[in-house]
């Protein structure tokens, strides 16, 4: 495979991450899949972290989503508490 194919591809993987993140947030259930709303919402945000609140949103909306994700993490993790220690 070409280099290029490959970045294209790293760069699409990238790209449908961060879209799953604008899903799995509600934003899309929550706008009714509307596109300029979405992008109005992303601009406040970049707008927001270029004024000089942004190291203080930058700390607030990153510990909001990694407790987020740890909290998927938990509810999707499987547990062995079910599991007898002498059916082994």
């Amino acid at each position: 495979m070409r280099n290029w194919q490959v970045e294209r591809r790293k760069r699409t993987r990238h790209l449908i991450e961060l879209g799953g993140l604008v899903v799995k947030a509600g934003i899309v259930d929550l706008t009714d899949d509307d596109r300029a709303m979405i992008y109005g919402a992303l601009i406040w945000m970049a707008d927001k972290l270029n004024s000089e609140d942004g190291a203080r949103a930058r700390e607030l909306w990153a510990g909001k989503g990694k407790e987020a994700f740890a909290t998927e993490q938990e509810t999707r993790a499987p547990t062995t508490s079910h599991i007898r220690h002498d059916q082994a």
